[in-house]
């Protein structure tokens, strides 16, 4: 079971994530709404991962991910993006990210990329 914080700015995407991470054993032990948020909430709870949107208020997922990977660079964040930001994807992966998930989440897929990344 991991330790796991969602990032996100829309509070039904968390609770979306949670959903699915909660029903395959996973703990999600923090939220945080913005890319500041998540900075803090990472060095208090230390989570096994991060699950971080990319386009969110006062600091962006990519922005947030430079951060922690400066501090903590073996952190595990795994980027949430919309169709189509294909670009921005690339950008997180040079920041530091590990992987990423599609939104609309799909289980299966948000499961497997969470599971490839933890093991990795």
């Amino acid at each position: 079971m991991a330790k796991i914080l969602i990032v996100d700015d829309a509070a039904f995407m968390r609770m979306m994530l949670k959903n699915i991470l909660g029903s395959n054993g996973h703990e999600v032990v923090g939220e945080a709404a913005d890319g500041v948020q998540s900075v803090e909430k990472y060095e208090q709870l230390k989570p096994d991962l991060v699950t971080m949107d990319i386009v969110m208020p006062v600091m962006d997922g990519i922005e947030a991910t430079r951060e922690i990977m400066q501090s903590y660079p073996d952190a595990k964040i795994v980027m949430c993006t919309a169709v189509g930001q294909q670009a921005k994807v690339l950008e997180a992966m040079k920041a530091g990210a590990k992987g990423y998930i599609i939104k609309p989440f799909q289980a299966p897929k948000v499961v497997e990329e969470i599971g490839k990344v933890l093991s990795s």
